[in-house]
């Protein structure tokens, strides 16, 4: 990894250099735009709307068009005069749960690195955030833009997330929300067993990106001059009858997907409900009275849950 920025967190009294790195990356297959007769690259030339001529970079200045079409040009001076901080700081601002901070927020991710001078100030901070289970919350100007951000531990290093502001984030105004929508009891008993059989720990390289690889191996196959095969389509599934049925559906496949009904949490409540004598589960009977309570009423959209950041 490369250092992308270098400055400080300040924190109360204490100042620790740091350098900046991304601690993500697309991993995306990029194209150029060619000339399909002979591959050679598309170039685009800066051409001006109002004289067609071709201007060069350093004659482009930003602009502001307004609603009637007129353009407010911005030059280096007036950027200059803006209080955009250039001390290269991260001000630590406070501290909070980590749970109290919605994802939504979240932007990216960035690596803090100490200097040689800064690597026990900063191994003491990022021992005592660690030990306090809160994140901070910082403000730091990247890239000519200052953000809110968090400041949190993860392997031993500090990782910086960049926020959006609270005016960049949308609020979900849909028609569904003000609808009175009836779920029945054993609905919803249904969608709790198949979470609970879909149920277990978060392994992400368990995942993979299969779209990325077969398009990478697409292009192999042509610098080899192999020929291309598609992989096969898988089948398309036949509608359920209605919703209970689909849901109970996907209990069954769930529960073959992880050894024949081995690996789930809980039993399916249609099979509990086909016999009297069996006594009703206690995850069933908490589904199904949260089940009952709420379906006599409107529903109200529900509270967006905060992630647990590795």
């Amino acid at each position: 990894m490369r250092s992308i920025w270098k400055g400080a967190i300040s924190f109360g009294l204490v100042t620790i250099p740091v350098k900046l790195y991304s601690a993500t990356e697309q991993r995306d297959v990029s194209f150029h735009q060619v000339h399909r007769e002979d591959g050679g690259r598309i170039k685009y030339k800066r051409v001006c709307t109002v004289d067609g001529e071709e201007v060069p970079y350093a004659d482009i200045a930003k602009g502001f068009e307004l609603p009637g079409g007129e353009m407010v040009v911005l030059t280096d001076e007036d950027f200059a005069d803006l209080p955009l901080s250039t001390s290269r700081r991260i001000d630590v601002l406070q501290f909070v749960e980590e749970s109290e901070v919605d994802p939504i927020y979240f932007a990216k991710s960035y690596y803090l690195e100490p200097d040689a001078q800064g690597a026990k100030p900063y191994v003491l901070l990022r021992d005592a955030l660690e030990n306090s289970d809160q994140v901070a919350i910082v403000k730091v100007a990247l890239r000519q833009r200052e953000s809110l951000a968090t400041l949190r531990v993860r392997n031993g290093v500090f990782v910086l997330e960049t926020m959006l502001w609270p005016d960049e984030v949308r609020e979900p105004d849909f028609p569904f929300l003000d609808e009175d929508i009836e779920v029945r009891k054993q609905e919803l008993s249904m969608a709790s067993s198949l979470i609970d059989s879909m149920a277990g720990d978060f392994d992400p390289t368990e995942y993979k990106d299969a779209y990325r690889e077969a398009l990478q191996a697409v292009i192999d196959a042509k610098v080899e001059g192999r020929e291309v095969t598609r992989p096969s389509e898988e089948a398309e599934e036949e509608p359920a009858a209605d919703l209970l049925s689909a849901l109970r559906a996907s209990v069954e496949a769930a529960k073959k997907s992880r050894g024949g009904g081995g690996g789930g949490r809980a039993a399916s409540s249609s099979e509990k409900s086909s016999s009297e004598k069996k006594p009703a589960s206690r995850s069933r009977k908490t589904a199904s009275s949260k089940g009952t309570s709420k379906s006599t009423g409107k529903k109200e959209p529900a509270k967006s849950r905060t992630r647990k950041s590795a």
